[in-house]
């Protein structure tokens, strides 16, 4: 069955990642495109700036862009994905879920929320069952679902697979090397970047020690407990395009061996979902590997690229790398839509 979805905040940068992704997909078909006032009433082709490296799909571009406001919205397309500005997305989120449409946000307002699924499928996708209490306790037929940010999902499933592996968490430091685009078409000047590095991204440090808590914590039926790890994060922007780079480094309660933790790594497991990838982290032996601009796109930009892995004085010392605006971003989106198919929220 063929589920019909629409696009919230279609012309932006992550709206145009979300409709590269949908167009092909096999279970999704794209049938709603919303953007702002100025550019409802318009065929997509003429209002969007296409910065994608492939065309706009034809079908698509013929498509009308419709406001963003459930009444906009057909009854039959009971799934939408979010890519608005945060401050646009806490307004009017709400109304879409209130009025029944489920919607899978890669926008930032509402992560938090203690009601709110925050999710990487391949690390809590049983996180969606507080579903269950958000639909009760605010009385909507929809449900709002968020993926975490782009810096946090690059090295939460690498968490994730050492707690898979028993290696408890104690301390964990990140410091990110992110690319521009991370930051919008229009987030970062040129005359900013090159030959430059900016070493702080506005509340970037705070989402990745806060989110990654969240996306590790345990959920008993009736409440999330965070993660007891203790978290600290410097964000960086570098002049790359996509894909960021991130080292971490990890105090455990016991002691692994880098082969231990290289071996946790490759063996964690991908889900059976379209847009997982297999394997989930892909490891490199090369102490020089993941780099952005060789290995982004591994898993057709989906998976994790780990490498570096090695013993410090701190404890194990790795590097890691996701795309930005595929598995961090628009991809997350699409794969927690799925998700929600599958466990018949949608």
């Amino acid at each position: 069955m063929t589920v019909r979805v629409g696009v919230l905040g279609a012309t932006g940068a992550v709206g145009q990642r979300l409709i590269q992704l949908l167009e092909p997909h096999p279970e999704f078909e794209i049938a709603a495109l919303t953007a702002s006032d100025e550019s409802a009433g318009h065929p997509y082709r003429d209002v969007a700036k296409w910065r994608i490296d492939t065309p706009i799909p034809e079908e698509v571009g013929e498509m009308t862009v419709t406001a963003t406001t459930p009444e906009a919205v057909p009854d039959d397309v009971p799934l939408l994905f979010s890519s608005l500005p945060s401050t646009v997305g806490a307004k009017v989120e709400t109304p879409f879920c209130e009025a029944g449409y489920v919607v899978s946000s890669n926008s930032s307002n509402a992560r938090m929320e203690s009601d709110v699924p925050l999710v990487i499928p391949e690390v809590n996708g049983d996180h969606l069952e507080a579903l269950e209490i958000q639909r009760e306790e605010r009385g909507w037929d929809g449900a709002l679902v968020k993926n975490p940010n782009c810096s946090t999902i690059t090295f939460v499933p690498t968490l994730a697979a050492l707690a898979e592996a028993g290696i408890g968490l104690e301390t964990v430091h990140v410091a990110t090397l992110q690319a521009v685009s991370g930051a919008g078409y229009d987030g970062v000047t040129s005359m900013e970047i090159i030959d430059n590095a900016i070493p702080h991204i506005g509340s970037e440090e705070a989402k990745l020690e806060t989110e990654s808590r969240k996306l590790l914590g345990e959920f008993d039926g009736t409440a999330l407990a965070d993660h007891e790890m203790e978290v600290a994060a410097s964000c960086n922007r570098i002049p790359t395009i996509d894909g960021h780079l991130e080292n971490v480094w990890i105090e455990t309660s016991e002691d692994p061996s880098p082969e231990e933790v290289r071996e946790a790594f490759a063996e964690y497991p991908s889900l059976s979902l379209h847009s997982s990838p297999e394997p989930l982290i892909h490891v490199f032996e090369d102490p020089e590997r993941p780099q952005p601009r060789l290995d982004r796109t591994v898993g057709d930009g989906m998976a994790i690229a780990a490498g570096g892995v090695r013993e410090s004085t701190f404890g194990i010392q790795y590097n890691c790398l996701a795309h930005n605006t595929l598995r961090g971003a628009a991809g997350a989106s699409v794969l927690n839509g799925e998700l929600l198919v599958e466990e018949g929220y949608v």
